[in-house]
């Protein structure tokens, strides 16, 4: 006889996909936003209806027993169309008012982004902002931000991308350190100087290769992987940096300099889900960010 169990709670099933990828219902009663106790009891009605034990419990916290190894697949599955339902409701929206979540990456949140949201605020006044600086990728499919500012074209399937141009990368410094250290008349110069780089990522060394410089770490006086630290420690003085020419421009503090180097530029692409690209409120937002990064960009 085919016994079937008829769930229809997708919170159970949800409670469930937390745990099961968090390891503890403590951590994973934080994704959800919900109490632990809570979620607890969750756990335990989805056992009951299944007849059967979901996970076993270890020294660090909790793992999905065979049983519930075997449903996690189903599970995911109803959770990628609960996110498709989510987002298809989400594109046929028609209404300005709203919010509008966008992600970019740590530097562009903090030096680029700010001046243009403050004129897509006084553009749409009913559309709020949540502006995620994350410098990883987030997932568009799952709602995880509706609009992304990147530095590379997205190849997740159903997201509609656009290469808007590409973000001058110069040398600059502080005009304290340069009136200090003097200023470098040629590229060699540069060696003479204390230089401010990336530690763990090659961007700067790979850009700087290509260019002819046989460039190693330990050319660096000062490593950070984090660019907006990088522009930090160059505006204090510490050294020539490489950063946007949109950002060194637009502070007095700092200055470009000029050696004949042409450094590889970035590209920036925005990002959206297919099924809500086309809705009027993330249209809208959409075509004001390529209006606001436009004159950044080559």
């Amino acid at each position: 006889m085919d016994r079937r169990i008829d769930i229809t709670d997708w919170s159970l099933i949800r409670a469930f996909l937390a745990v099961a990828e968090t390891g503890s219902l403590s951590a994973a009663a934080r994704r959800l936003g919900t109490s632990q106790p809570t979620l607890g009891r969750q756990i335990k009605t989805l056992e009951r209806q299944l007849a059967t034990q979901l996970f076993t419990r270890h020294a660090r916290g909790l793992s999905p027993s065979d049983q519930g190894q075997a449903l996690l697949p189903a599970a995911r599955a109803m959770q990628e169309a609960a996110h498709q339902l989510g987002l298809t409701a989400a594109g046929q929206a028609q209404t300005l008012r709203g919010t509008v979540r966008i992600t970019a990456s740590q530097i562009v949140s903090h030096y680029l982004l700010p001046p243009i949201l403050a004129q897509i605020r006084r553009a749409e006044p009913q559309i709020t902002i949540d502006l995620a600086p994350n410098d990883s990728p987030e997932n568009l499919l799952f709602q995880e931000a509706d609009i992304a500012v990147r530095m590379f074209r997205s190849t997740q399937l159903d997201i509609v991308t656009r290469h808007l141009g590409d973000l001058p990368i110069v040398i600059f410094a502080s005009r304290a350190y340069l009136d200090r250290r003097g200023r470098p008349q040629t590229p060699d110069d540069l060696l003479t100087h204390d230089l401010i780089g990336y530690d763990r990522s090659e961007l700067i060394l790979r850009g700087m290769r290509d260019v002819g410089f046989d460039a190693t770490r330990d050319w660096f006086a000062l490593r950070s992987d984090d660019q907006a630290a990088c522009v930090e420690l160059a505006r204090a003085g510490c050294g020539i940096g490489f950063g946007q020419r949109h950002i060194v421009e637009n502070d007095p503090q700092l200055e470009i300099i000029e050696l004949g180097i042409d450094l590889p530029a970035l590209p920036v692409w925005l990002a959206a889900p297919e099924t809500t690209r086309r809705s009027p409120r993330i249209a809208r937002i959409w075509g004001l960010l390529e209006h606001g990064l436009a004159p950044m960009l080559s």
